[in-house]
């Protein structure tokens, strides 16, 4: 028996069932590399979900942990609040692109920056009702799972949802809904279902993550931006995985050069720690009373000093710049696989900077999704070494997220292992149908 297996077995006899993982159990990891107990080396292009944009400990990052640790780890920012929270806060409101004067508020997960921009939202307007988007993903708590536009496996069988909460399309060209008929989709529920005179806020994400890494089109989010002026809606920008440089930019909505109200962001924030922010105008990040918004270790202080390291290495590293040069390679290297011959079962590939995935289908006429296509590249991928995440609403996508500050040699030997598992997979189910 393995360190592995028995750790697996552990885990079935200790951890609630529901709390579904991978066989990976790690050891330790560095930048883009991940060891597990058993002394098996991968390749990591999850980065935690996105998490380690500033790759496994980061030892600028770690530094600042480290010294912060000395001072003190905890006190809640109610009670005796510190200089790190302030100057992030600063930092933040300077780098989101609202256009305005900014505030900003800490707390420890991307859905608990969803649930207080929604609170936020629902202060300034005085309205309740919220309008996400088909295919997105907002969290696990139960307004997140609400605002969530994918049922399995996050919704499922955890209903009643809070309401006014309403759902339109999101644009997917590769599958024939474009921006007009989003819209139009969007149009129509106000006309059937809520007026938009009771809509606090639209939120929405500028890459869709677990929904399938769907880009939101400029005209789109245009629209939305005209939208949510006529009638007095918040528009809020879930960047808690777009953002933090993995795009190209230091948040997704920047491509579009549509300006939101509020933004939220988490993941790749704090390099690893746990952290989240709401950003944005100041008017109506002040429109909620004193003591409405926090909580008890919202804002700790290890993470700020991770977040404030992090802010630092983005800029020092030029971490924009390298996110669009590792998407191109990724890009470059998935297109080149998917024109080769015997490589149409690759549907699609597409994404913003680095965060690039590939859509598996039958067969590229109909499109029609192959999530057991899917499966066997993520397994056969993570026998070779390299861990890889699906999503997508039809099961079908494969995300690949390395951090950005992956050495070029580490990307390249990923991409190898990435051909090779296609291959492979491929190549199984060719002869699977012929026997």
């Amino acid at each position: 028996m393995t360190v592995s297996s028995d750790l697996h077995s552990r885990q079935k006899a200790a951890v609630a069932g529901g709390v579904g993982t991978r066989a990976i159990f790690a050891e330790k990891a560095l930048n883009a590399e991940l060891w597990d107990v058993d002394g098996k080396r991968f390749i990591d292009f999850a980065a935690g979900i996105a998490v380690n944009n500033t790759g496994h400990r980061n030892p600028v990052v770690m530094k600042a942990v480290a010294e912060q640790a000395e001072r003190f780890t905890h006190t809640c920012f109610h009670v005796a609040p510190y200089e790190g929270y302030v100057k992030l806060a600063e930092r933040l409101n300077a780098i989101a692109p609202t256009g305005a004067e900014n505030r900003t508020m800490l707390v420890t997960t991307g859905a608990e920056a969803v649930e207080n921009a929604v609170k936020i939202a629902r202060a300034h307007t005085g309205r309740a009702g919220i309008v996400a988007f088909s295919g997105a993903f907002h969290g696990r708590t139960m307004l997140g799972m609400a605002l969530t536009g994918k049922v399995v496996p996050y919704k499922k069988n955890f209903g009643p949802f809070p309401a006014d909460i309403y759902h339109a399309p999101f644009p997917n060209p590769y599958l024939g809904l474009s921006t007009e008929e989003a819209i139009a989709g969007l149009e129509r529920l106000f006309a059937a279902d809520v007026d938009p005179e009771r809509i606090a806020a639209f939120i929405v994400e500028p890459v869709q993550g677990e929904g399938g890494f769907n880009v939101a089109p400029r005209e789109f989010l245009v629209r939305l931006r005209e939208i949510a002026d006529k009638y007095g809606i918040v528009l809020i920008a879930d960047e808690v995985q777009a953002g933090m440089a993995r795009t190209g930019k230091m948040f997704g909505f920047e491509h579009a050069g549509v300006k939101p109200d509020l933004v939220t962001m988490a993941k790749g924030l704090a390099g690893g720690f746990p952290l989240s922010a709401v950003t944005g105008r100041a008017e109506i990040m002040n429109a909620a009373h004193p003591g409405g918004l926090g909580g008890t270790y919202a804002g700790n202080p290890l993470s700020v000093a991770a977040a404030n390291a992090v802010l630092d290495v983005i800029e020092n590293e030029k971490l924009c710049e390298r996110a669009a040069e590792v998407g191109r390679r990724i890009t470059d290297r998935l297109n080149s696989i998917a024109s080769r011959q015997g490589m149409e079962r690759i549907g699609e590939v597409r994404g913003l900077g680095a965060m690039v995935a590939f859509e598996l289908v039958e067969d590229r006429q109909s499109k029609a999704a192959s999530p057991a296509m899917t499966n066997r590249i993520v397994a056969e991928a993570e026998a070779r070494g390299l861990i890889l995440l699906s999503c997508g609403t039809r099961l079908n996508v494969i995300r690949l997220l390395p951090p950005l500050t992956i050495e070029w040699d580490v990307l390249e030997e990923g991409l190898n292992i990435l051909e090779a598992s296609i291959e492979a997979a491929f190549s199984d189910t060719a002869a699977s149908a012929a026997a």
